[in-house]
């Protein structure tokens, strides 16, 4: 069976729900895992893939090494080969699949941003409590070396008090009027939109990397591109459907959103996926009393560090993360030598195997992703009543444990 990485851990057994382009990714991440991070006391073992899509998850199969293929996810849950299932459905499948997985006694890695609302993921969050198994959310910004390295200074009060900051998720994968009407653009089946495709991101940066939760939000949202052509037939990532029948998008393309935080510290929030000219230009500005950290996707290993005994002027150094900052070290062997998107999700893939070793949490867990939806949520609601919203503070997330610190 595929998904055989070095190590003598114990064997466990991997399901993969959805073989879109999602899919592929965890099915590399672990192929790769074990390659990374070789003392994990568990190896992962490709059992099994579900897709609904005609040959896709018999292709699966035949690429990756699964064993079974199906495309009825509920086979995977009657499966006992599999212990840990990777759920990367489309959102208005993630509290149907999500609950079902761990009310089956099955560890899960999900996709952000759980469900379509934080009832959603709420949902998928006492499942797994109810069912004590763990939960692992693709969350995977906060799994960059610079970011940890970032979370780590702003902690330990290197650039003084924060104060301010900025985090954009601007990209142009919907710009063009000819994208085809996927259920991305669908308010049944894709939520919110950009709000939850990137939105959710954003949010868990601001919550991770200040250490802080958001109190209140004052939002704007926008629809740019109010008709799409209709596809054809099945499409993958976000194809062009030129000359088909047009329909409505339902969903908003761009939000932008001021959040106060618990500590005072104030947040300016945007997110697009219609920004022509942009790809994938996710980042961040984090101000304090004493200095500043920038970060962009784009340049994954650099962090722009400014700070000194100067209040204003300060000189601002580029600082090449190597090994010390978060996981570099099971990719890279020193400064400058670039990681990509796909270890991140091995990054996640180990922890969702450990979660499923210890029974403990690893990385971000379902708790995240419902915090991070309560500030969706309120930023929909913002933007829907022209009014700064609070955010529920006193809303239980019912989970197994605690996250990482």
């Amino acid at each position: 069976m595929g998904g055989n990485g070095p190590g003598t851990g114990r064997p466990v057994g991997v399901a993969v729900v959805g073989f879109g382009w999602m899919g592929t990714v965890h099915a590399r991440a672990h192929a790769r895992v074990g390659h990374h991070f070789p003392g994990l006391p568990v190896v992962p073992r490709l059992v099994a893939v579900a897709d609904d899509v005609p040959g896709r998850a018999e292709a699966a199969a035949a690429g990756y090494g699964f064993a079974t293929a199906t495309t009825d996810w509920r086979a995977v849950l009657a499966d006992p080969r599999v212990e840990l299932v990777s759920v990367t459905a489309p959102n208005w499948l993630h509290r149907e699949i999500g609950v079902a997985v761990a009310g089956s006694g099955r560890h899960l890695w999900i996709e952000k941003p759980v469900g379509l609302t934080a009832d959603d993921a709420r949902a998928v969050a006492g499942a797994a409590a109810a069912a004590g198994v763990q939960g692992v959310v693709g969350l995977s910004y906060r799994n960059v070396p610079a970011v940890a390295l970032a979370r780590e200074m702003v902690a330990a009060g290197e650039i003084g008090r924060v104060t301010h900051a900025r985090v954009a998720f601007l990209s142009d994968y919907a710009a063009a009027p000819e994208g085809a009407l996927t259920w991305r653009y669908e308010r049944a089946r894709g939520g919110s939109g950009v709000l939850a495709d990137l939105g959710s991101h954003a949010v868990d940066l601001v919550r991770h990397l200040l250490g802080d939760e958001v109190e209140s939000v004052l939002a704007d949202t926008a629809v740019f591109v109010p008709l799409r052509p209709r596809p054809a037939g099945p499409t993958s990532g976000h194809a062009l459907a030129a000359g088909g029948v047009p329909g409505p998008v339902e969903n908003d393309d761009h939000v932008a959103a001021l959040l106060r935080l618990s500590s005072g510290a104030r947040v300016a929030l945007e997110a697009s996926r219609v920004a022509a000219g942009e790809q994938n230009a996710y980042g961040f500005e984090v101000h304090g009393s004493a200095g500043r950290l920038a970060w962009d996707f784009r340049r994954m290993g650099e962090l722009q560090v400014s700070r000194g005994p100067l209040a204003q002027d300060q000189p601002v150094a580029t600082v090449l993360v190597g090994p010390g900052a978060g996981e570099y070290a099971a990719f890279q062997p020193g400064p400058g030598n670039p990681m990509g998107f796909d270890d991140l999700k091995v990054v996640e893939a180990r922890d969702a195997l450990l979660a499923a070793a210890t029974g403990e949490p690893h990385g971000a867990t379902l708790a995240d992703a419902v915090r991070a939806a309560d500030v969706l949520d309120a930023i929909a609601e913002s933007a829907a009543r022209g009014e700064r919203v609070a955010v529920p503070a006193d809303r239980a997330v019912p989970v197994g444990g605690t996250p990482d610190p």
